[in-house]
């Protein structure tokens, strides 16, 4: 019986015990949330010297933080490290005292004691840089995990998670090194190192730093391919597209490559309109001979890109001429097949537009759609390119007969709705337009939004100058100058222009002619008379419906022609700011983030 009883007393006791610590537990929470420090110290001091429980532990520390107690806390501290020298968290607890405390250097020692005192175990490193992260000591997290290299002897160990706190830091320096101690064996990395690298360099001279660190690697490792294709990268995002292709062809000849990744890079010169470059590249490729297989992929791009580069500015009728029997080259050794109809299309358009030989433009495309195999909607594309050729050739009835007929077999569709909206500006060139308003009107509500956006200008055009007959001869002036541009006489089209204001003075055009003007400057790739006319419809012309499309237009050619990225920026947050519903805000945003260095597609 008496042991019996003694059992009960010793249950009871434990029972109520444990309802005590419950009853201490809670209390300390509660004060712990209330930030009544003071208290909660009292009650989780107790409650760990009872358990040992490391939560209890943190707690308390904190609560010792908080209230000042650092003579306290660090009594504690050194009786715990005594009792737990293994125990690295009391270590780093003693060294966030001293930190709090002002004794930076104690504090310094302290951390290092903790690292030093770390065992050779990958976990136990990684939960002692997590421990100096939490709490923002990133410099002592970067050194955990650089002792735990040097004592594994692994420099590949922690690439990620130094990687990490380097761009948390944007320690650029740091950062390009980390890169560059994995990419020869994790070449995996090298997308997200552009990326991120592209997000925390701010100006050329961080580039610069990146090509002076990779000169030196490839200096060292020639055969580290990684290395060329990142600094070819980093030329790439200076805009110093030659250099990057002489990187492009040494690697390629050291390596004995295939010239796939010539080809590639190609696309990404031909994309930042840096055409010659682009040329070269190509011609680099067939040099290796047909019996490679990216030859004749490379020739059709060579010629495409003499395309490009021959319309991209005022034109050399003799290189275009050469292109000419290019095309005319694919079509006789190929023949007119689906394979081969980009060839006669371009060459229907170097014909028409360029060489005015309007009758030989008109048989190529009638002979396209003569094709076997070819898509419906490939057939009803060379219709509207025909429909162009009939107004180039004074058949505007026949153009809008085609354009409708697209348009109707199309219905609702992007290639119907950009022959309605051809025969919308057709309407408007002939002066119709009343009936040009009606088929733009309809078109606002187009799904494509460049066609939709093309619709609203011509709109708007039409309501805002037809309101006097002053402005309505105006206008008319303004549209035959539209189709002089069209025809691609660009001289006459200026004049034209200059004109309007001489036979119709005070009229409502002035923002559509500066507008107009620097799209024929762009074209014609006067780009300083485009930046000159942009900025004073600008400045000038505050309420026009072109300024969102102006501010974008003059912020790309700083941007990519002139390589003024700061200028650019302005442009760029002055359109964000001031016409949010504009269709070029997203485009706008995305360029302005990049600028700025933000982390941009990761």
């Amino acid at each position: 019986m008496k042991k019996f009883l003694l059992v009960c007393f010793l249950t009871c006791a434990c029972f109520l015990l444990h309802a005590q610590d419950n009853v201490d537990e809670a209390l300390a929470y509660q004060y712990y949330q209330q930030a009544e420090y003071e208290k909660a110290a009292v009650l989780l001091e107790k409650l760990f010297n009872a358990t040992k429980n490391d939560t209890y532990f943190e707690l308390y520390f904190t609560s010792l933080i908080k209230i000042k107690k650092y003579a306290e806390a660090e009594s504690f501290l050194k009786k715990l490290i005594k009792q737990n020298p293994t125990k690295t968290q009391y270590a780093i607890a003693l060294g966030r005292v001293y930190q709090e405390n002002g004794r930076l250097a104690d504090a310094n020692k302290s951390f290092q004691d903790a690292i030093n005192n770390t065992p050779k175990d990958e976990y136990r490193f990684r939960d002692l840089a997590n421990s100096f992260y939490r709490f923002e000591a990133y410099d002592m997290a970067i050194s955990a995990f650089l002792q735990g290299r040097k004592l594994f002897g692994n420099e590949q160990l922690f690439v990620y998670e130094l990687l990490s706190i380097y761009r948390l830091k944007k320690d650029k320096r740091l950062l390009i090194e980390e890169y560059l101690n994995a990419l020869p064996s994790a070449p995996q990395l090298l997308s997200q190192a552009e990326n991120v690298l592209s997000s925390v360099f701010e100006d050329n001279t961080d580039y610069q730093l990146l090509q002076t660190a990779l000169l030196k690697k490839i200096q060292k490792e020639p055969q580290t391919e990684v290395y060329t294709e990142l600094l070819t990268w980093q030329y790439i995002q200076q805009q110093d597209y030659e250099m990057a292709l002489r990187q492009l062809i040494a690697q390629d000849k050291r390596t004995k490559g295939d010239g796939l990744l010539l080809f590639n890079s190609a696309e990404t010169f031909i994309a930042n309109k840096a055409f010659s470059t682009a040329i070269k590249a190509y011609e680099y490729i067939l040099t290796k001979g047909p019996e490679n297989e990216l030859y004749l992929p490379a020739k059709i791009e060579l010629i495409n890109a003499k395309y490009e580069l021959a319309i991209a500015g005022k034109f050399d009728k003799l290189a275009i001429q050469a292109l000419v029997n290019e095309y005319q080259e694919i079509l006789t050794k190929y023949g007119k097949i689906p394979q081969t109809l980009f060839a006669l299309k371009r060459l229907a358009y170097l014909q028409a537009y360029y060489l005015n030989d309007l009758k030989k433009a008109e048989t190529t495309l009638e002979e396209g759609l003569q094709i076997k195999g070819i898509s419906n909607a490939d057939i009803g594309q060379i219709k509207i390119d025909l429909g162009d050729i009939y107004i180039l050739t004074k058949q505007p009835w026949e153009a809008i007969l085609v354009y409708e007929q697209v348009a109707k077999q199309f219905e609702n569709q992007p290639i119907g709705n950009e022959a309605r909206y051809r025969s919308a500006r057709l309407n408007f060139y002939v002066g119709d337009f009343d009936y040009a308003k009606s088929q733009a009107d309809v078109l606002k509500a187009s799904t494509t939004q460049l066609i939709a956006n093309d619709a609203l200008n011509l709109s708007l055009l039409l309501s805002d100058n037809l309101q006097s007959k002053n402005d309505s001869l105006a206008l008319k002036m303004y549209a035959d100058a539209e189709m002089m541009q069209f025809m691609n006489l660009s001289d006459q089209a200026l004049g034209k222009l200059d004109s309007i204001d001489i036979a119709y003075p005070n009229n409502s055009l002035i923002d559509d002619i500066l507008m107009a003007k620097a799209k024929i400057y762009i074209k014609t790739n006067e780009l300083n008379k485009a930046v000159t006319t942009l900025k004073e419809l600008i400045t000038t012309q505050n309420n026009s419906i072109w300024i969102d499309d102006a501010l974008f237009t003059l912020a790309d050619i700083l941007e990519k022609k002139l390589n003024n990225p700061d200028e650019a920026k302005k442009l760029y947050q002055q359109l964000m700011n001031d016409y949010p519903g504009s269709m070029f805000n997203a485009e706008a945003r995305k360029r302005f983030r990049n600028i700025r260095g933000d982390n941009v597609g990761t």
